[in-house]
């Protein structure tokens, strides 16, 4: 059955569903890709709302909302139907979020050069231990330097947490391209923000094999 790449993180306004999507987008280019929305706040369903309508149309991506007790029979036909499922999974550590992380083949979890964000993705990375399941940190809107992402780059580094190497630059298209019911890579060709959606895109592929 498909892979599925969970993006958890208890803290709201890390960038969580635009991270989904965008990714969603990139994989759907060359693969049959589901997006599995359980944040209560259905920003997901509103972008795939504006995706169905667009002409000419982007890439297919499949979509489903649900909680509670249908969570696990979603997942697991949306997984025989396709080539990989992203869950956006709600901003707290729930049971729907423990599921979705227990289902995982890899866990993203998207901090912004902040304090605040790396502290609350502890709770994410503590539930992923617990489930056993491979977790990595995505340094998401980050400035091109200054001493803030010096300084958590650093803490990062020197506590050892698992992060991937690509880095998700503040950049005005990312939220552009979601406003359109699209990823970067379907509305730019080329750009600094398709190139680090890309090396993102290139480095999970490597780890879910």
């Amino acid at each position: 059955m498909a892979p599925v790449l969970t993006i958890a993180q208890q803290k709201g306004g890390t960038g969580k569903t635009t991270l989904a999507a965008h990714l969603a987008a990139a994989f759907a280019a060359s693969r049959r890709v589901a997006l599995l929305d359980i944040d209560p706040q259905r920003s997901l369903r509103r972008w795939h709302e504006l995706r169905a309508v667009r002409a000419p149309a982007p890439p297919a991506i499949a979509f489903a909302d649900t909680a509670g007790w249908r969570l696990a029979g979603t997942l697991e036909q949306l997984r025989r139907a396709h080539d990989l499922v992203l869950i956006d999974s709600p901003p707290q550590i729930e049971t729907e979020a423990r599921l979705a992380i227990r289902a995982a083949d890899l866990v993203l979890v998207p901090v912004q050069p902040s304090p605040l964000d790396l502290w609350a993705a502890e709770g994410t990375l503590a539930l992923a231990a617990a489930e056993r399941r491979p977790v990595r940190l995505v340094l998401n809107r980050a400035p091109g330097a200054g001493r803030l992402r010096a300084a958590i780059e650093a803490e990062i580094g020197q506590r050892a947490l698992p992060r991937l190497d690509a880095v998700l630059g503040n950049r005005v298209g990312f939220a552009t391209a979601f406003a359109a019911g699209l990823g970067v890579t379907e509305a730019a060709r080329r750009g600094p923000a398709v190139t680090e959606l890309l090396a993102l895109a290139a480095e999970i592929e490597g780890l879910l094999g």
